[in-house]
């Protein structure tokens, strides 16, 4: 033991430089769980004690017994034995000097293994007994006690040996000396950790529980320094396991993070505020269908998407000129002006009233009639030979009145004749109009082509090859029933579909 007087000289400047050097380690090495949770310490130490010129006694080596036990919190407990025989410098004798200390340790945990710690206790010295001669050294025998503050450090040879360096300043007053005086020590030794344990990582994320601040992180997810997963997009699935790692804020994903796109137009779910949209439609950027021109076709489905405001389109998007006026359905007020006349902006000749539209009778689910109009209709071109297959009527599919504008209920049949005859492209067909014989025979075949031809357009639309198909107006030159009732009447406005012959 080394022993000062005035504790800011000498040798006891060396207990500052340890500590800042002990400080320093804890600042630049990574701070890392210890791999094992320790419970007991038990070592042994070499010492070297000095005891300066004024206690006349030389430096000398010795030994030190140490046993502890680990608190949680990084705090320990520990207890201390040192012996040293150092020489009188004035004569051949020896004192016995003997120190016991108890003392509170904090353990700064530095990489897996190892650590440095700060000490601080109480303890005793004796330097042996007094001799008779009157007055007694006051230094070099008696007893002892004080405070016993230190600083060390351990590195971890294996799991449970460790090599441990120390430095320790103890405050001793003596009984026959009441001014304090300060003695420093060093040792060098080895510790033995009994009954240490390895501490699980229970989620395999590689961060110790006694460090997780997140137990159970899912298999494979990227963690921080405390175990807890990091989620980069905010999708609710950590990185590491999103596949996905850029998803747009309020999107729905699935378990490996990536969007789900319910209608398949480019929106994801949670963003998609149409979910629904049909397929091929043009979407906005909350995923609701646009129609640029507001016909109530959807752009991507409109085939006509400059449509002028207020025309009639078909299932195409696509306006119609039924009277060939060049005035479009829905803009025509006069949608029966005669092939060839001249017309004005509103579709009617001059000196023409514009007409109401023509309303249907209640049991006509086809369409009414077009009234007469006194100019006459082209000739029919010549057609060819009729096909000999039995033709089938299209009872579910309807047309507004007048017109050959397909009403919603149709779709749902030609859907299914659009699915036959993708099934079987060998098969050509041909799609005949029909009316019943109110008005005009021109008239009557005009609508009926008309019809015909609108049917073909959306199974053309549906992806049946134009070829395949042939649409032909009959007019009412083909009824289903002599009957002139208005029943009998709407038996006769039919769409048919009959087989054709190969093509040779």
């Amino acid at each position: 033991m080394l022993t000062y007087r005035y504790p800011a000289t000498g040798m006891a400047r060396v207990l500052p430089l340890l500590g800042a050097l002990v400080f320093s380690l804890a600042l630049t090495s990574t701070a890392e769980g210890q791999e094992r949770r320790h419970r007991f310490e038990v070592g042994a130490a070499g010492a070297y004690q000095n005891f300066g010129d004024r206690a006349e006694l030389k430096g000398a080596a010795g030994f030190i017994l140490r046993g502890g036990v680990w608190l949680p919190l990084n705090f320990s407990l520990e207890g201390e034995a040192a012996v040293s025989n150092p020489k009188d410098r004035t004569s051949p004798d020896q004192a016995d000097v003997t120190s016991l200390s108890a003392s509170a340790l904090y353990n700064l945990l530095l990489g897996t293994s190892n650590s440095a710690y700060l000490k601080l206790g109480y303890g005793s010295t004796s330097f042996g007994s007094c001799p008779s001669a009157s007055p007694p050294d006051p230094i070099t025998c008696g007893r002892g006690g004080g405070l016993v503050a230190g600083l060390g450090f351990r590195v971890g040879v294996t799991p449970l040996v460790l090599i441990r360096g120390e430095g320790a300043l103890n405050r001793v007053s003596s009984e026959n000396q009441p001014e304090a005086l300060s003695n420093f020590g060093v040792s060098v030794g080895v510790s033995l950790m009994l009954g240490s344990k390895p501490i699980p990582d229970s989620d395999g994320d590689g961060i110790l529980n006694n460090r997780d601040r997140c137990a159970n992180t899912p298999a494979g997810a990227q963690v921080n320094d405390l175990g807890c997963p990091a989620d980069n997009d905010g999708d609710g699935v950590a990185n590491g396991i999103d596949r996905c790692p850029n998803t747009a804020l309020g999107a729905i994903v699935d378990a490996i993070g990536c969007t789900r796109d319910s209608d398949q137009d480019n929106i994801p779910d949670g963003i998609d505020k149409c979910p629904d949209s049909p397929s091929g439609v043009l979407v906005d950027a909350t995923g609701c269908p646009r129609d640029s021109d507001g016909d109530g076709i959807a752009d991507g489905l409109d085939r006509c998407s400059a449509t002028p405001k207020g025309a009639v389109v078909d299932a195409l998007g696509c306006p119609g000129d039924e009277d060939a006026d060049g005035v479009l359905d829905g803009l025509d007020r006069c949608p029966r002006s005669p092939i060839g006349a001249t017309v004005n902006s509103r579709g009617c000749v001059s000196g023409q009233q514009p007409r109401q539209p023509v309303t249907p009778p209640p049991t006509d689910t086809a369409a009414a009639p077009p009234p007469a109009v006194p100019a006459p209709r082209a000739a029919t071109p010549a057609r060819p030979a009729q096909p000999t297959g039995a033709p089938m009527v299209l009872e579910g599919v309807t047309f507004e009145s007048g017109s050959a504008r397909l009403q919603p209920g149709s779709y749902v049949e030609l859907d299914s004749v659009a699915k036959v005859l993708l099934a079987t492209p060998t098969l050509r067909v041909e799609i005949g109009g029909h009316t019943d014989n109110a008005g005009t025979s021109a008239d009557n075949q005009h609508l009926s082509t008309l019809r015909a031809e609108a049917v073909r357009n959306y199974l053309v639309a549906k992806g049946v090859p134009f070829q395949q198909m042939v649409a032909r107006g009959y007019g009412a030159t083909s009824p289903r029933t002599p009957d002139t009732t208005p029943r009998g009447r709407a038996a006769n406005r039919r769409v048919e579909i009959r087989p054709l012959p190969p093509e040779p």
